[in-house]
């Protein structure tokens, strides 16, 4: 998703990041090493999506290839993997990007240690404290990318919008798998299922993935409101887009291409945009059926299949994919009239591309 250049300088700030916090912690404890480690194996993977968006956003408004862009971009992967350490432990999900997700792991070290007490409830704990020393540590990184005091202090207020949204954004899907589905009939107009799901895309992925990072890179650089007004134009559709897509792989993606088991989604009872779909298109019985199975964590292959084809035949894939394209289509129209360097908009339009593939 990013050219191999910037993922290097990416890649390399995000390490170097890393390796000088170390010290600080062992000289806490050396029972701190874990914690580093599990970080440092999970941010070796990812798409780098957001720190591309970000510098893209400071390139198209003008901005020179400082090497300080690269480290400022490169702190929403701890941001990221806050997030993702977090959704983690509130889905109970078993792996992430193909390996034991953080709270499995730390499950796992206090099973062979032999520990009295829970396991499960260790592994909880301390992802969700590593969790919230990602959050930390993205805003010291932020901080200390090298670039100036001026040039930081105009992104500040895009970064903290950023890290209330995702995290408003992150509640309203906890809340939605609670609420499960509501009675037909319920519903007042404009607050359905699709639209619900969809509010929830908005602030949990698609401004934090795509038009924030846009924004913050902009910021920095000094663009003005036309400017950050065209990549917001471009950025919400296409954040959009990018998790219906990476909602349609949650339940249809290859494990080899997603790091996660075949219909994992389903069986954390995700109340996607492509589920919403489906119930609304679904006869009683078809609708029974994803009720009743959705969200059992014992769904085996079988019942994973029986979901998948009722979202096939309820034709709630087909108009998933649609929306898709439509909103991508809405991002690259966007993206043609934005006032943005040459340069920025090819990459851009690159981007939009690769996040809305299908794939896996």
């Amino acid at each position: 998703m990013c050219s191999s250049r910037i993922r290097k300088e990416i890649d390399e700030a995000l390490s170097a990041f890393i390796d000088r916090q170390r010290p600080g912690l062992l000289i806490i404890d050396d029972d701190l090493a874990p914690m580093v480690a599990a970080l440092e194996a999970l941010v070796t993977g990812g798409k780098r999506l957001r720190p591309s968006f970000c510098y893209w956003g400071w390139r198209g408004a003008g901005g020179r290839d400082d090497p300080g862009i690269a480290t400022a971009a490169a702190s929403l992967e701890l941001l990221q993997a806050s997030a993702l350490i977090h959704d983690d432990v509130m889905d109970a999900s078993d792996t992430r990007r193909g390996q034991p997700s953080v709270h499995r792991r730390f499950q796992a070290m206090h099973e062979r240690a032999g520990w009295p007490g829970s396991a499960e409830s260790f592994g909880a704990g301390a992802a969700i404290l590593l969790g919230d020393l990602c959050l930390s540590w993205s805003g010291l990184m932020y901080d200390g990318s090298g670039l100036p005091e001026e040039t930081l202090r105009r992104g500040r207020a895009v970064y903290d919008l950023m890290r209330t949204e995702v995290m408003c954004g992150q509640y309203l899907d906890l809340l939605a798998q609670a609420r499960g589905a509501r009675p037909p009939g319920s519903e007042a107009p404009g607050h359905g299922a699709v639209d619900r799901a969809l509010r929830v895309v908005e602030f949990k992925s698609a401004k934090y993935s795509v038009e924030r990072p846009l924004h913050l890179g902009a910021a920095m650089a000094g663009a003005d409101g036309k400017t950050v007004s065209a990549l917001a134009r471009y950025g919400l559709p296409l954040g959009i887009a990018f998790q219906l897509r990476d909602d349609v792989l949650g339940v249809f993606g290859d494990p080899a291409e997603t790091g996660k088991p075949a219909g994992d989604d389903l069986r954390e009872g995700k109340r996607t945009v492509l589920v919403a779909l489906a119930l609304e298109r679904a006869t009683p019985a078809q609708a029974k059926v994803i009720q009743a199975r959705l969200g059992d964590p014992a769904l085996d292959t079988a019942g994973v299949e029986e979901l998948r084809s009722i979202i096939v035949d309820t034709g709630g894939l087909d108009a998933c994919e649609a929306m898709i394209d439509r909103y991508a289509a809405d991002a690259h129209a966007a993206l043609e009239s934005a006032p943005v360097t040459d340069e920025a908009g090819a990459a851009l339009a690159g981007l939009a591309i690769a996040a809305t593939a299908r794939r896996g």
